[in-house]
């Protein structure tokens, strides 16, 4: 394992570099393919970012509502099957608070800057 810098810290700050000493530097349609690269850094930087405490807060949810252990791969998995054997639905306690936590989060690595989830982060603090 290494110690430093962190992978976070290497995603940071070669995205801080393309951003400031190269973007300005190039024009066209090498510009756009170097924002697109900018993007994936700066996504992957909030993944590693955030990753960890919102597996860890949907991996407690699904726990609560399917009252079974296991891996968030493993509990949703569980929990689609429960869905498709319609054992589980919307009117289930905890499941539609439960899918705009997981879309929240899921859009908070993804998309921070889109709109409407910048609107419901403000009715939502």
């Amino acid at each position: 394992m290494q110690d430093e810098p962190t992978p976070i810290e290497l995603t940071k700050s070669v995205a801080d570099f393309l951003r400031g000493d190269i973007a300005p530097l190039i024009s066209g349609h090498q510009a756009f393919k170097l924002r697109v690269a900018i993007n994936i850094l700066d996504l992957v930087t909030r993944q590693l970012t955030q990753e960890e405490q919102s597996d860890a807060a949907e991996v407690e949810r699904l726990r609560a509502m399917l009252g079974i252990e296991g891996s968030v791969t493993e509990l949703n998995r569980a929990l689609a099957e429960r869905i498709a054997k319609g054992e589980v639905d919307l009117a289930t306690p905890g499941l539609a608070e439960h899918l705009w936590a997981t879309t929240m989060d899921k859009l908070a690595v993804d998309q921070p800057n889109y709109a409407s989830y910048k609107r419901e982060l403000g009715r939502n603090p």
